[in-house]
């Protein structure tokens, strides 16, 4: 059985350093079997969840397609990127609309229940977006992920990074392909 695992970033910044980060985690998880598919959220039609909206108008396509990606993978992996000491909006309204009932009636809480993740963050401060990594730890958990506990944060991130992607330390860059490979693992084991 071939693990699927979506992989996403809260940030659409180009030359993002957390993209730059999920690549190579995903790398890892590729590296160890798994079928990975990188998706960019700015992609997707996700106007900031409203309740009257969805009411009104239904569930947007964005929202509908994404529910479709969530349901088609066995985990995700997800570069969650530090802003004022939690994760970002994006990832916030992204979560907030995958777990709305989908359009036949399921709960979008069942897209999460029971699958795995892993997190891994850079910043340019010294904590390397491990803040973020907390918070979004306890939402995830909340939903019935298990967020594994191999992750990673990069300290330092607008230092970090050769001009091909690479991270300049070998040691980190083996830490960052190792969390991939761990989730692909660790989906292994659960049968998810």
């Amino acid at each position: 059985m071939t693990i699927r695992i979506l992989a996403f970033c809260g940030s659409n910044r180009r030359g993002s350093f957390n993209q730059q980060l999920l690549k190579l985690a995903a790398q890892g998880a590729v590296d160890t079997g798994a079928e990975v598919k990188i998706v960019q959220l700015a992609e997707f039609e996700l106007p900031i969840y409203d309740g009257d909206e969805e009411l009104q108008h239904g569930l947007p396509k964005g929202v509908i397609a994404l529910q479709e990606l969530f349901a088609q993978h066995d985990g995700f992996l997800i570069a969650t990127p530090e802003y004022n000491g939690g994760y970002t909006a994006l990832l916030k309204n992204v979560i907030d609309w995958i777990s709305r009932p989908q359009n036949n009636g399921i709960l979008g809480t069942a897209l999460f229940t029971g699958k795995v993740a892993a997190l891994v963050s850079a910043s340019p401060g010294l904590l390397g977006g491990l803040r973020s990594q907390m918070s979004m730890r306890t939402v995830l958990d909340k939903l019935g992920v298990l967020v594994i506990p191999n992750s990673f944060a990069l300290s330092s991130a607008h230092t970090a990074f050769d001009d091909e992607g690479h991270l300049r330390d070998i040691t980190a860059q083996r830490q960052v392909l190792a969390v991939g490979a761990a989730l692909t693992q660790a989906a292994m084991k659960l049968g998810v």
